[in-house]
Formats: C-alpha cells, structure tokens, sequence
C-alpha cells in the first residue's frame, strides 16, 4: 500500500459535532473527501442539512442529528443515531466548543455561571462524548479532540475558555492510555486563527486588520477550516497509526495563547 492510499478512509465512519459550520464542517467534509461516512451534529438543522448535502455530493453517506452537546443524553442518543445508520463509529471528534457568550475578560473577573458554562461546553461534553462512543468503536478507531493555542499557554482574557481546552489535552493524554488495550488511538489538534462566525463574534476584526494579522504569520496567511480537517484525516487513517496521546497545534505558526490580545490591541 501507498503513502497516499494510507490516508483513505474507506469504510471509516466519523462523527463530528460542532459540524453545521466553521471547522466542524470543514472537518466532515475532508473525511467525506478521504472516503468516509459521516454523521455531523450540532444544534442549527438548516446547517446541518447543507453539510449532508456537501457530504453526499463527495460520493459519501452523511446524516445529521440535531444535538445540543450540553445535554448527556443529546450525546448518546447521537453515537446510537451513528450506529443504527452505518453499524459502527470508527472516528469520533469532539469539535463542539468556544466562547458561547463571546465575551473577553480576565480571569478574576469571571462569574462562576459564566466558569461552569465554559467547562461544560468545552470540557465535559467532549468526556461525555468520548463515554458515549467508545462502547461502539471497533479496534483501529480513533478520538481527536479539538482544543485550541489557548490550552497550550497562558491566555489572558479567555483563561475560563483556555482552562476547558486544557483540561481536554490533558484528558486526550489519559485516554490514549488508557484506551490503548482496545487499539482506539485518542490526539488533539489546537488549530491557530481560522475565520469562522465565533471567531468575528468573539474577536471583531476589520478585513484590513485580518489581512494584516494574516500576513503577519510564518505561513502568510490566516487559517482555513479545511487545514484542520487535513489534519483529522491524518489522525485518523492509517497514516497516523503510530500517533497517539498527542496534541499538535496547525496554527501557521501563530504563538500558542489568547486571541483576545490580538483584538484588544488591534
């Protein structure tokens, strides 16, 4: 078998939350190019339907389930929607995450409501996640998680965001040990600035500025969502077979940390 070939996903299943738009779909759709199924979710069923329909315009199933990731048994009813429909789970991302407020402040400053709701969405739900998929991903499977710089460094006025995130890498660390006698491989992926809808809503940036923070980069460029879907893939098939409990940043060479010091200082 080739390099290339390596890297298809044939008879693979995903299921990606958080997958209606942004990365998420960016996500679905390069396994949907690599070969296989996919079962997005999130909570916008009109989003959700433009994804299947980019799905199966890849030559591949998709299906989608409306899912609030903040409710438990959303999570399992989606990994049981997952195996009714194609059998098996063989790729499960916990993309589902972010600033839910989009609100920057310092760490101190930080209600407890708004602490609770930030670990909630980005750390506990990617562990129900997780819970809920293990007990149908055959050997050869594999868990990517997706975090952000922000766990990897300090991050002054995201430090409730960047604490969740943290929390997932270290979990990505655990599960890939303690998951190893059942061969189900567990990576993160901390993607850099990709311009999405939470990303402006959450860091309002004039095109000029974007532009000029884009060229700024190593790569010369801001990120695109089919950068982290490239590196899924990886992860993924067999290309990565050798690769567990591992976190890498596609950042295009951004400085791990907050994006909320980029926005404030304009």
């Amino acid at each position: 078998m080739g390099v290339m070939e390596d890297f298809r996903l044939d008879g693979h299943v995903g299921v990606v939350t958080g997958g209606g738009r942004g990365i998420g779909e960016g996500i679905a759709l390069a396994l949907a190019e690599a070969g296989a199924d996919v079962v997005v979710a999130a909570r916008r069923e009109a989003d959700l339907a433009a994804v299947v329909g980019r799905i199966e315009e890849r030559g591949a199933r998709g299906l989608a389930v409306p899912t609030d990731v903040l409710d438990p048994a959303a999570i399992e009813r989606l990994a049981a929607a997952a195996v009714e429909a194609f059998g098996k789970i063989t790729v499960w991302v916990n993309n589902a995450g972010g600033n839910q407020d989009r609100t920057v402040r310092d760490l101190v400053d930080t209600p407890d409501d708004a602490w609770d709701e930030m670990i909630r969405f980005n750390l506990t739900s990617a562990f129900q996640g997780v819970r809920a998929a293990v007990p149908h991903m055959p050997e050869g499977a594999s868990i990517v998680n997706i975090v952000s710089g922000a766990a990897l460094n300090a991050a002054p006025h995201t430090g409730a965001y960047g604490a969740g995130k943290a929390g997932v890498v270290n979990m990505t660390m655990t599960l890939a040990r303690e998951l190893a006698d059942r061969r189900i491989r567990v990576n993160a992926i901390a993607p850099g600035p990709i311009v999405t809808e939470m990303f402006m809503e959450t860091f309002p940036m004039t095109d000029e500025q974007l532009a000029r923070f884009g060229a700024a980069l190593p790569t010369g460029r801001l990120g695109e969502p089919a950068d982290i879907g490239a590196g899924v893939v990886y992860f993924a098939s067999r290309a990565g077979s050798w690769v567990t409990g591992q976190t890498i940043s596609i950042n295009g060479g951004h400085v791990p940390g907050s994006m909320a010091v980029v926005a404030r200082e304009g």
